[in-house]
């Protein structure tokens, strides 16, 4: 054998002992992550939107670099909702890892009553974790951050107007009032904004009914819209019915649906 064909020989011997290793190892049983991940290479920064002139090319802008945040945190929950209607169909024969995974999934969508009827949890996990119209989340990211341009949107990158309620854990509002003690949530980078956003709706006693809205669409294996899920945003805004005839009128005039 020559020398070429000898370390060829050597190489291919070394690839199938890795590729062996690898595949031996890797866990067939692995379950998606509970939490979001919100560390990536090259997280995107918030561009400064105050920079355009044009309306209209401000509103392009902002909705390009908001829209694949939403997407991409809408396609996480979906995975998990995928894993969630795989163990519905085999709810009696759950692994351990099985049964843990659901109980820390429902501790983070704060399902406090999440006892051995796993059949009985993973419904009730069906109706929080699920996705959010991406015509709603632009056209409250929208309202809330001013286009991007807001204070709490440049320095802490809540595109939301999310509130914190420790002391230092955001941004005091210089309209606040001097016996309140909230203030509006600081995040590191925008993604993590979307990310809490998302499962404020998710799991906040305050949206049951745009959780119920979207439920009754899913049973009637109907698609659910902006639009719709905008009237049980009553309780987001101290301006009740008005934010909600303002958020839906964003999304018409915006054609966001």
């Amino acid at each position: 054998m020559s020398r070429h064909n000898q370390v060829f020989f050597v190489v291919v011997l070394l690839a199938c002992a890795i590729g062996f290793y690898l595949v031996s190892n890797v866990d067939k049983t692995s379950l998606p992550d509970v939490a979001p991940k919100t560390a990536f290479i090259g997280e995107p920064t918030l561009p400064d939107f105050s920079q355009y002139t044009q309306v209209k090319e401000k509103k392009s802008a902002f909705f390009a670099f908001v829209l694949p945040l939403v997407e991409q945190e809408n396609q996480r929950i979906t995975a998990l909702r995928v894993e969630l209607a795989s163990l519905q169909n085999k709810v009696d024969n759950l692994t351990r890892d099985e049964q843990d995974w659901l109980q820390e999934l429902a501790g983070f969508y704060r399902i406090k009553d999440a006892s051995a009827d796993y059949a009985a949890v993973i419904e009730d996990l069906l109706i929080k974790v699920d996705t959010i119209p991406p015509s709603l989340a632009l056209s409250q990211s929208a309202n809330e951050s001013a286009w991007g341009t807001s204070r709490f949107a440049v320095k802490g990158n809540n595109l939301f107007g999310q509130w914190c309620f420790k002391k230092g854990c955001g941004i005091v509002p210089g309209s606040r009032d001097t016996n309140a003690s909230h203030e509006v949530a600081r995040f590191a980078n925008p993604r993590q904004s979307v990310q809490s956003y998302i499962h404020n709706l998710n799991t906040n006693q305050a949206y049951r009914e745009l959780r119920a809205l979207r439920a009754s669409k899913r049973n009637q294996d109907k698609l659910f819209s902006g639009n719709l899920l905008a009237q049980g945003l009553l309780r987001y805004s101290s301006r009740g019915e008005a934010y909600v005839d303002e958020l839906q009128q964003m999304i018409r005039i915006n054609n966001l649906e």
